[in-house]
């Protein structure tokens, strides 16, 4: 599931200001049976995916990417973190807790 979130920017010209509307999306992954619920994600940069444990157990997601270092804590069922991407690239993502956990986030520009 995805959803739109919308973030303002105003910008001056010549004296005069404008507003412009940029769009981003949030993309949705789930964290069930220890697995991701996505292998793979395509997003834009300015997306933001939400990472929900489904499971009964703890889960930590994190990556050691280039394109995207994060580490998101460990954390319940019920619980979603978000990460938000900024920089075009390939993003492994795993579960610290589960090593079979792994997914792929490609952001292009």
């Amino acid at each position: 599931m995805k959803t739109l979130k919308f973030i303002a920017l105003t910008v001056g010209i010549s004296g005069m200001g404008f507003a412009a509307t940029l769009c981003a999306e949030v993309f949705e992954v789930g964290q069930k049976n220890k697995a991701f619920t996505q292998k793979t994600l395509v997003v834009k940069v300015g997306d933001t995916v939400s990472f929900k444990n489904e499971d009964a157990f703890f889960h930590n997601v994190f990556s050691l990417s280039d394109a995207k270092l994060f580490d998101l804590g460990s954390y319940p069922q019920g619980v979603a973190r978000d990460v938000t991407f900024d920089v075009a690239g390939e993003v492994e993502v795993e579960c610290a807790v589960h090593p079979e956990m792994l997914m792929t986030i490609t952001v292009q520009q």
